[in-house]
C-alpha cells in the first residue's frame, strides 16, 4: 500500500508505493517466493493532507477502507494468509479499520508498516535516502531543498488544520540535502528486517497490526 502524492520539487509522486513495493519484494524474497505472493501495489491512499499540492490524488479513508475490505475478501477466498504492508502513515486509520473487520469474520489478516526509528516525517532525510537507494534515477538532485525540520509532534496541530502546507512552502518535512545512497540502504535494510520480523512471528493486535 502506498499513495500519489507530492512529494518536494525532487522526489517522485508514487514515493510511498515504491519504498512499500521494493519492502514488499524484499520480503518475499527473505520469506520464500513459494510461500507468499506479491500483489500489485495500491498506489492511491488516503494523502489529504498533501491536497494543497499538485500531483496529489487521494481517494480518503472511507474510500481506501472500503477497497481493502474487498480486497481481503477477495483474497482470502483463497489465500490462507494476507499481509498488507504499508508506505503512507495517511493509510493506517484506513488499514486499521479494514483488518479489524476482517479479522471478526474470521479471516487471518495482519499490517505492518515500512517505518525505521529516528525517520523524518516528508521527503526529507530518510526518504530520499531510499530513493537514492532503489531508486536514484528518480530523485532531482539538483533540486533538493531543506523543509520544515520541527518534530512531527509539533507540526501536527497546524497540520490538522490546514495540512502540510501549512508547516512547509515546498511540502518537504525535513532534510533532504544530507540524503545518501549508502544511508537509504540502511534504512531499507531496517525496514525489511522489521516487517520480516513481524510477519515470522505473525502476533497481530486486535486492530491487525503485527507485533
Amino acid at each position: 500500500m502506498g499513495s500519489t502524492e507530492q512529494h518536494g520539487p525532487h522526489l517522485p509522486l508514487d514515493t510511498d508505493t515504491r519504498i512499500a513495493s521494493a519492502v514488499t519484494r524484499a520480503l518475499a524474497e527473505r520469506l520464500g517466493p513459494f510461500d507468499w505472493l506479491v500483489a500489485p501495489a495500491v498506489a492511491y491512499g488516503a494523502s489529504g493532507e498533501h491536497q494543497s499540492f499538485p500531483g496529489t490524488i487521494s481517494i480518503g479513508t472511507e474510500a481506501l477502507a472500503s477497497l481493502l475490505v474487498e480486497y481481503g475478501r477477495s483474497a482470502c477466498c483463497w489465500a490462507q494468509r494476507l499481509v498488507f504492508v504499508n508506505g503512507h502513515g495517511g493509510n493506517i486509520s484506513a488499514v486499521t479499520r479494514a483488518t479489524t473487520l476482517l479479522r471478526s469474520e474470521g479471516r487471518d489478516v495482519g499490517w505492518c508498516s515500512c517505518s525505521c526509528a529516528g525517520g523524518d516525517a516528508h521527503a526529507g532525510h530518510t526518504e530520499t535516502s531510499i530513493l537514492l537507494h532503489i531508486s536514484p534515477a528518480e530523485v532531482r538532485t539538483d533540486r533538493l531543498l531543506v523543509g520544515n525540520e520541527a518534530p512531527l509532534a509539533e507540526l501536527l496541530p497546524s497540520m490538522r488544520r490546514g495540512g502540510v502546507a501549512a508547516v512547509s512552502e515546498i511540502g518537504v518535512l525535513g532534510d533532504p540535502t544530507t540524503a545518501t545512497s549508502a544511508e537509504g540502504e540502511r534504512i531499507f535494510a531496517e525496514m525489511v528486517d522489521d516487517c520480516w520480523r513481524r510477519i515470522e512471528r505473525w502476533t497481530p493486535r486486535p486492530d491487525g497490526k503485527l507485533l
